[in-house]
Order: C-alpha cells, then structure tokens, then sequence
C-alpha cells in the first residue's frame, strides 16, 4: 500500500484513481497522520457491507420480543349512520 501526502494526493489525484481502479490502495497522511484510505470499490465492499433489513426482521431481532397481538385494541368498532 502506497503512502501519499494530502496536497500530493490532491494535485494527483487521477492517478490514485488509476492505481484503485487497478487494485491497489493508498493510504493518505496530514501532517504525517493518517487520515483516509483510498481503495478499490471490491475491497470496500467487503468491508462494508450494507445491512438492510425489513420492518419485520428489526421487529424479530428486538430483544425480548414484540407482542403485537396485545397492542391491538379489541374494541368493537363505533357504528357510524350514513
């Protein structure tokens, strides 16, 4: 992995794009501080994952569970005069 400066990293920018779209990643320092990565869109990927799940499986995974059945309400409906 390549180590590059922020401002040169700026003024060269096309090419870190290049070298990431080839497969290779860039770490970018400040002031000889890391501060940000420049990989490859797969290798990114795989780390982040988007976690995208429905109503019904976040309301499954809720701890303790959910009663729906208790929530609802038994009432009989108000009659209404048309």
């Amino acid at each position: 992995m390549k180590t590059m400066q922020a401002r040169d990293a700026k003024a060269r920018f096309s090419e870190l794009l290049e070298a990431a779209n080839s497969g290779e990643a860039t770490t970018i320092t400040r002031h000889g501080v890391r501060v940000a990565v420049l990989m490859p869109v797969e290798e990114a990927d795989k780390i982040y994952q988007p976690r995208k799940k429905t109503i019904g499986q976040v309301l499954l995974e809720y701890p303790g569970g959910i009663d729906l059945e208790s929530l609802r309400d038994h009432t009989p409906p108000r009659e209404i005069d048309l």
